[in-house]
C-alpha cells in the first residue's frame, strides 16, 4: 500500500511541474511573441500580399478563390487566407490580427516541443526543448511574420510527431489525426505538406525494416481521410478554375520554384548552413565547439535508437530537400527546428547555467526588438505612411472635378502594402520595353506569373486626365527625381504634394497641364 500511495504522490507532483511549466510556457509565448504585434505594420514584399489577399476575398465575398488587385491569385492554398479572414472578423483589420495566427501558432508549437520531448525524454528534455525553440532567432522572426510557414511547421510537426506514436504505441487514432495534419498542411502549403514528412516517414520505416507499415488498413483509411480533407478546396477549385489553376498552381509556384531559382544569388551550397547558425542562434553557436571536437575525434555515430533515428531523419531531411531546390528561402528549413531543438537540448541539459543565461538573455533582447527596433524598421519596408498621404489627397481631387485620378506608381518596386492601407490599386508605369519582360505571358510557365498588377506603358499615359503618380526620392539608377527630371521623362508639368519620411514622393499632374505637354511633345 505505501509504493502505491508513493507512485500516487510522485505522479501527482509530476503533474504539479507539467502544469507549471506549461504556464511558464504561455506566459513565455506571450511575452515574446504577442507583445508589439500590434506596432508591427504590414511590411512589403511578402507580408502585404497575404493580407491584401485576404481582405479582397471577404470584400469579394468568395472565400474559396484567393484574388489580388482583382485578379485570380494561386500563390498559395487557401488555409493560411482563411486564418487571417478569421482573424480579422474578429478583430478588425490590423497588424494585430494579421500577426494573430503566426504567434498563436508559434505558441502552439512550443506546446507541440514540449509535449513530444516530455514523452520521449523526460520533463526537463521537454521543457528546455520548447525553451531552446522559443528563443531561436528563426522562430522569433517568423512567428512575427504574416506568412504561411508558421501554420505549416505546426500542421507538419504535428503529422510527423502522431506518425511516430502511432507506430511506437499501436494506436491508430495517432494514424488518423497525422493524415488530417497533413491535409492541413497541403491546404496550407502545397504538395510540399505530404510529400516532405512522406520521404521522412518512407525512410525512417526503411532504416528501421518496417515497410510493411504502410500496407496496412489504417494507413489506406488515413489517405481516404487525407483526401477528404484536401478535396474540400482543391475539387471545387478544379471546377472553377480548371487549367488555369492547375497550370499556375502546380506549375509555377511548386514545379517552377524547385527547379528554376527565383533569386540565383541564394542558390549557393552554404546557404542553409548559414541559415541554421543564424536561424537557432545563440544555441547553434554555443553548442558549435562541442560538435566540432566530436567530429576532429570522430566521435560521430549513426543513431542506434528508434527515437533518435527519427529526430536525426526528420531534421537532416528537411535540411536535404531543400538544398536540392533551386529557389532557396530562409523560411524553408523551419519543419527542422523541433527535431534539431530535441537533439540539442540533450545536449544543453547538462549545461543548467548556460542554458539559463542563453533563454534569459535572448528572451530580454526579443522583448526589446518587438517594441522598439522592428516597429520602426518595418514602417519604412511599408507603404502605410505613402497611403496616408494618398488617400485624402485623392479624394480630394474626385471631389473638386468629380472623376477619381489615375493613380500609377513609377518607382523600382511596387508597393502592395501600399494598395492594403489605401483601397487605392495604381497601375504599375514604365517604358513598354521594360514591362513587356516582367509581364504573364499567355501560355508561358515563368516567375513573371506572379506579378498580376495593373500595368500601363509609360508612352501610354493619358494627358486628358488628373495623374497622381508614386515614385522613390532615389531611384536604384542613382536618379533623384523632382518635378522637372518627371517633366522631362512624362512630359506635362508636374508638382510635388507629398513626400514620406521613407523616401517615398507623391506628385501630380493636371490634365490641363498633361494636354499641354502632348502638344509640347508633338
Amino acid at each position: 500500500m505505501s509504493v502505491n500511495l508513493q507512485g500516487i504522490g510522485e505522479s501527482r507532483q509530476e503533474r504539479k511541474v507539467a502544469r507549471r511549466h506549461m504556464a511558464l510556457l504561455f506566459l513565455f509565448a506571450v511575452l515574446v511573441y504577442f507583445v508589439g504585434n500590434a506596432s508591427m505594420v504590414i511590411t512589403d514584399p511578402v507580408e502585404s500580399n497575404y493580407v491584401e489577399t485576404a481582405k479582397e476575398m471577404m470584400a469579394s465575398g468568395d472565400l474559396f478563390s484567393p484574388r489580388i488587385y482583382g485578379n485570380y491569385w494561386y500563390d498559395k492554398p487557401v488555409f493560411f487566407y482563411w486564418e487571417l479572414i478569421a482573424a480579422f472578423s474578429l478583430f478588425g483589420q490590423t497588424s494585430f490580427a494579421a500577426r494573430f495566427f503566426p504567434a498563436l501558432l508559434s505558441l502552439v508549437s512550443l506546446f507541440l516541443t514540449y509535449f513530444f520531448g516530455r514523452r520521449l525524454y523526460g520533463e526537463r528534455i521537454g521543457w528546455l526543448a520548447a525553451l531552446i525553440m522559443g528563443t531561436s532567432v528563426e522562430l522569433w522572426y517568423i512567428g512575427h511574420a504574416v506568412i504561411t510557414d508558421t501554420t505549416l511547421f505546426v500542421s507538419l510537426s504535428g503529422m510527423l510527431i502522431a506518425f511516430y506514436l502511432g507506430y511506437t504505441e499501436r494506436r491508430v487514432r495517432w494514424y488518423y489525426l497525422a493524415f488530417f495534419l497533413a491535409g492541413i498542411a497541403v491546404l496550407t502549403k502545397g504538395p510540399i505538406g505530404l510529400c516532405l514528412p512522406g520521404l521522412i516517414i518512407l525512410l525512417f520505416l526503411a532504416w528501421e525494416r518496417r515497410l510493411r507499415e504502410l500496407l496496412s488498413w489504417h494507413i489506406l483509411a488515413g489517405f481516404a481521410l487525407f483526401f477528404a480533407v484536401t478535396a474540400f478546396w482543391y475539387y471545387p477549385m478544379v471546377q472553377l478554375h480548371g487549367s488555369d489553376f492547375i497550370g499556375k498552381f502546380l506549375g509555377v509556384h511548386n514545379v517552377l520554384r524547385a527547379t528554376v531559382s527565383e533569386h540565383p544569388r541564394d542558390n549557393v551550397w552554404y546557404f542553409y548552413i548559414l541559415v541554421y547558425l543564424a536561424g537557432l542562434f545563440p544555441w547553434s553557436l554555443a553548442s558549435l565547439p562541442a560538435a566540432l571536437k566530436r567530429l576532429w575525434r570522430r566521435d560521430v555515430h549513426l543513431p542506434r535508437s528508434s527515437d533518435l533515428r527519427f529526430l536525426v531523419l526528420w531534421a537532416v531531411t528537411v535540411f536535404v530537400v531543400f538544398q536540392c531546390f533551386a529557389t532557396k528561402y530562409i523560411t524553408y528549413t523551419m519543419p527542422y527546428l523541433l527535431p534539431v531543438s530535441l537533439l540539442l537540448a540533450r545536449y544543453f541539459a547538462a549545461r543548467r547555467e548556460l542554458s539559463r543565461f542563453l533563454a534569459g538573455g535572448m528572451t530580454a533582447l526579443f522583448v526589446v526588438l518587438a517594441c522598439f527596433v522592428a516597429p520602426p524598421l518595418m514602417e519604412k519596408a511599408s507603404g502605410r505612411e505613402t497611403a496616408t498621404l494618398l488617400t485624402p489627397a485623392v479624394e480630394r481631387l474626385t471631389a473638386e472635378t468629380g472623376a477619381q485620378p489615375l493613380v500609377v506608381s513609377y518607382r523600382d518596386d511596387y508597393s502592395c502594402s501600399l494598395v492594403y492601407y489605401s483601397g487605392i490599386v495604381p497601375y504599375r508605369l514604365a517604358p513598354a520595353e521594360v514591362l513587356k519582360q516582367s509581364m504573364p505571358a499567355p501560355g508561358e510557365i515563368s516567375w513573371n506569373d506572379k506579378n498580376v498588377m495593373p500595368y500601363l506603358f509609360q508612352e501610354d499615359l493619358p494627358g486628358d486626365r488628373d495623374v497622381v503618380l508614386l515614385t522613390d526620392v532615389e531611384r536604384k539608377d542613382g536618379v533623384r527625381m523632382t518635378a522637372e527630371t518627371l517633366s522631362q521623362e512624362l512630359s506635362g508639368t508636374w508638382e510635388q504634394i507629398g513626400e514620406t519620411g521613407n523616401g517615398e514622393q507623391i506628385f501630380l499632374r493636371r490634365a490641363a497641364d498633361g494636354l499641354q505637354g502632348e502638344e509640347m511633345g508633338r
